[in-house]
């Protein structure tokens, strides 16, 4: 069975989440483009955009989605120790556009390009510009030194990327947002992708049918949610 194609119209919506492949395991359609009502529909349909410079644009619903409790991003006692002591400062929406650069260029295990192609990266400033896609912040005075990304729709916070220019900066990051999202009452926010960093911080796999069931009703409305952006705080207060 081959993906669907999308066809050029913006609005029309997308192909079904559970009609996704076995293999390559979540694809869902092929095409289309990034428009914000193309993005903002799919994160509403349990879809979301990854693929290489050079390939066409790939819509993906894996069959085993990372999921975070927003009052469950664990942080290990040595670490929380260390932040007691930290001089950082976690800001949100101040440097958009630096968080997703920084993580397109970092090194991650096993890649060896990034998928946060130049024209994801205007997509995502985009969708900023309009309110649906937020950053968290982490600052040494005023360097930044880590960060993380995301698309908001409705009521649910999809994460896209994060990095660290020191070590620590994306735990920090991640704790932050669940500590935001918490507070605005928003339970749970989807990490898309598992792997054993963010299994180790808490994130729990769910298989499609459980994060489609959950999440898209939580996009009802698909408005911007005025919740952003967040006051910044010190990390001394994600210590516990």
């Amino acid at each position: 069975m081959r993906p669907l194609l999308l066809g050029p119209d913006p609005s029309s919506p997308f192909p079904p989440a559970e009609l996704a492949l076995d293999e390559p395991d979540g694809l869902v359609c092929i095409g289309g483009d990034l428009s914000p009502t193309r993005l903002v529909n799919a994160y509403a349909a349990g879809l979301f955009p990854w693929f290489s410079e050079g390939q066409p644009i790939l819509w993906w619903s894996p069959s085993e989605r990372l999921v975070f409790r927003s009052d469950a991003v664990r942080l290990s006692t040595r670490f929380r120790r260390a932040l007691r002591s930290s001089t950082w400062e976690v800001r949100f929406d101040t440097a958009f556009d630096a968080v997703i650069e920084a993580c397109a260029v970092a090194r991650r295990p096993g890649q060896d390009g990034t998928w946060i192609t130049p024209a994801m990266q205007r997509a995502y400033a985009e969708l900023h510009r309009l309110g649906h896609a937020h950053s968290v912040e982490v600052w040494d005075g005023e360097r930044l030194v880590g960060g993380l990304y995301g698309v908001s729709v409705g009521e649910a916070f999809h994460a896209e990327s994060m990095f660290s220019a020191m070590s620590g900066g994306s735990k920090v990051a991640l704790a932050a947002l669940g500590r935001h999202l918490a507070a605005m009452g928003w339970p749970l926010f989807d990490a898309q992708i598992e792997n054993p960093h963010l299994r180790f911080m808490g994130g729990e796999v769910w298989p499609r049918a459980r994060f489609l069931a959950t999440f898209r009703p939580r996009t009802a409305g698909r408005a911007p949610c005025p919740g952003w952006p967040g006051a910044p705080f010190a990390t001394r207060e994600l210590a516990g």
